[in-house]
């Protein structure tokens, strides 16, 4: 696989939408989750009890420490998907409960029917090992972007677009810990409606990197991206 090149993160600013519930009054940025929204009806007999659901993150205070890229050209497909990625892999666990909360806050990003699927979507109760390290230092994620295309790729159309990239993202605590943050290989699928017109995220696949503790931080396989082209992270 080629070496990646390394593309910079983007600066905050307020990005408007109608999914907004909570104004964060300190900056002026929104928290596009849907708190208290209803999920997919559970089957009348479930073979298995399901496990109940993540509540919902609280609506984001004066401190919150989660991004709203600006400056990004919506018709140019690299810079939408990492705008999108930025936004879904940073986290602030002081308000969200587990990652699904900054995905909703990335659905600004995606198509209607894409917004609407995640916005359905209840993840089970329990965020994982690295969840519960990174919420008992209150911490916040960043992430630096990585291109991860290997030359297989279709070439763009004037409709449909696609883009790999790395995700590597660092845990800062409140308390002054710093710990590794959220890591995994993306697969983005763009479209939009003509020439010169916005891109939208319409599905994304997602696996988590497995990074040996010999291997450089940024490594990631083939393999998992071979996997990435064959499936999406959640139906729409």
């Amino acid at each position: 696989m080629p070496r990646r090149t390394k593309v910079g993160t983007l600066a905050p600013t307020a990005v408007a939408v109608t999914a907004a519930v909570a104004v964060l009054t300190g900056c002026g940025l929104q928290d596009h989750r849907q708190v208290g929204a209803a999920g997919p009806s559970a089957s009348a007999d479930p073979s298995v009890a399901p496990k109940a659901p993540l509540p919902s993150g609280k609506p984001l205070g004066a401190d919150a420490r989660v991004p709203s890229p600006s400056a990004v050209d919506r018709a140019d497909a690299t810079e939408v998907s990492r705008a999108w990625a930025e936004t879904a892999y940073s986290y602030d666990t002081k308000y969200d409960t587990g990652p699904h909360d900054a995905m909703l806050r990335s659905v600004r990003w995606c198509t209607a029917k894409k917004a609407a699927a995640e916005r359905a979507y209840r993840p089970a109760a329990g965020a994982g090992n690295d969840w519960n390290t990174w919420a008992d230092h209150q911490a916040w994620t960043t992430v630096a972007l990585t291109a991860d295309d290997d030359g297989d790729a279709p070439s763009d159309t004037r409709t449909l677009a696609y883009r790999a990239l790395f995700v590597e993202g660092t845990a800062h605590g409140r308390d002054g810990w710093t710990g590794t943050g959220p890591r995994a290989d993306v697969f983005l699928k763009l479209v939009r409606p003509g020439t010169g017109k916005a891109w939208r995220v319409a599905e994304v696949t997602s696996v988590e990197a497995a990074v040996p503790p010999s291997a450089p931080a940024s490594s990631s396989s083939p393999a998992a991206l071979s996997a990435l082209s064959s499936s999406t992270d959640r139906p729409e």
